[in-house]
């Protein structure tokens, strides 16, 4: 069995994406003795492995790499810097004060360690959870399962599929299915634009898919595989599309599995852990990081976050984080979507996340507002869209807030 429990660990990471293999370097370079990443899969690096294409490393590596160049480069440098990584890794149980259970190939273990960081990154919405009718025919997956195929396991699954979702990761799915030879016939968008940002709308009538915004995927037909889907758009009109699979993108949730099953405070807004400023969940051994905070950000994004955390929980380590307790709670309301962090810690400054991150449920122009109690205590104009992040800096609130709770609002 592989004994983790040999000698003291002084920080478990669970996840071995670019968050949690950048917290762990950060961690060895501040002079941490035992810093082990727990790691699922057979090989660490995350989603970037299933990527291969580019771009990624421009902020980590001043250079433009491919996924899994990127994750192996992520994997050399945390190793480089003594870090211990365990792949095959299951944790099966998170416990107050430190306590995991993990499962291993040989059997079961109980390790423990003085703090923790969770950095299980997200999953996309399966089929089942989209709640899209029809036959149960083979050839619908989502990006994940398709990068796999292709990327991992050198399989093409189909000729001519339609790409369901705008969001980032649907133009990786186009990137892939170009990189297999693929030819996707449509992108399909539910809302009257596409979600990630301008020039993205001009990559899909570059390689020749046809984008249909305000459009619903309503049916999938065919019977052991797709031949065809239903779509209906803005004003009703039906049409059907002759395809041979179906790649349902992003509607990402944070894969928060373990903390949901285990003791710490969960937010049902963004589906990942209640955390401070400084990364720390409710049971303050525990800190959270990267895309299991809220969906979703790109691999540089989480890696940047990973390695600000990283700094936090040693400085944890080193008595020099403020007390948790003496906080303010953080809530929205419709139409703003979540506020991540959900609570700010008031004592010593603004932690490692500068800004708090809101996001919106749909496309809405007004004023922000930030209340606490019947006082206005921030006010600024904004024109958002869904998925496209808002950043507030932590020091405007921490200079008005006294306690209690800020509430967010938008009057339109």
């Amino acid at each position: 069995m592989t004994d983790l429990a040999r000698s003291r660990i002084d920080v478990a990471i669970i996840g071995g994406g670019p968050a949690g293999l950048a917290a762990a370097t950060r961690l060895k370079q501040a002079g941490i003795r035992r810093v082990v990443v727990l790691e699922r899969e057979p090989e660490a690096g995350g989603i970037p492995r299933h990527c291969g294409h580019p771009p990624f490393g421009l902020r980590e590596f001043k250079r433009i790499l491919k996924g899994p160049a990127y994750a192996a480069r992520l994997v050399r440098r945390a190793q480089h810097h003594g870090v211990e990584i365990h792949t095959g890794v299951t944790v099966v149980e998170a416990r107050p004060h430190g306590v995991l259970l993990i499962a291993t190939q040989d059997g079961v273990q109980e390790i423990s360690a003085a703090r923790v960081i969770y950095a299980t990154g997200v999953r996309e919405t399966p089929r089942s959870a989209r709640l899209i009718s029809g036959v149960r025919a083979r050839g619908v997956i989502n990006t994940g399962a398709l990068q796999s195929m292709i990327y991992l396991k050198n399989r093409r699954p189909y000729q001519r599929p339609v790409i369901i979702g705008s969001e980032l990761v649907a133009f990786s799915a186009i990137m892939t299915c170009r990189h297999a030879g693929m030819k996707p016939v449509a992108m399909i968008e539910e809302r009257a634009r596409v979600t990630a940002r301008w020039p993205s709308a001009l990559f899909p009538r570059m390689t020749g898919v046809k984008l249909l915004t305000g459009t619903k995927l309503t049916e999938i037909h065919g019977q052991n595989s797709v031949t065809h889907v239903s779509v209906q758009n803005a004003i009703g009109t039906p049409e059907d599309i002759a395809c041979d699979g179906v790649i349902l993108c992003g509607q990402f949730t944070p894969e928060s599995t373990l903390a949901r099953s285990g003791h710490l405070a969960v937010d049902p807004a963004t589906g990942g852990p209640v955390v401070d400023q400084w990364g720390r969940c409710s049971d303050p051994v525990y800190f959270a990081t990267g895309n299991l905070l809220r969906p979703v950000e790109t691999a540089g994004w989480s890696w940047n976050e990973g390695r600000q955390t990283g700094a936090c929980v040693a400085a944890d380590l080193a008595g020099n984080l403020p007390d948790p307790e003496t906080v303010v709670s953080l809530t929205v309301t419709a139409p703003l979507k979540y506020v991540m962090p959900q609570r700010i810690t008031l004592a010593n400054g603004e932690g490692s996340m500068k800004n708090l991150q809101l996001r919106v449920s749909r496309p809405v122009r007004g004023t922000l507002l930030a209340r606490s109690g019947e006082a206005i205590i921030m006010r600024r104009k904004v024109n958002l869209l869904p998925e496209r992040r808002l950043l507030i800096p932590v020091a405007d609130i921490l200079a008005q807030a006294t306690g209690g709770t800020v509430e967010f609002e938008i009057t339109e």
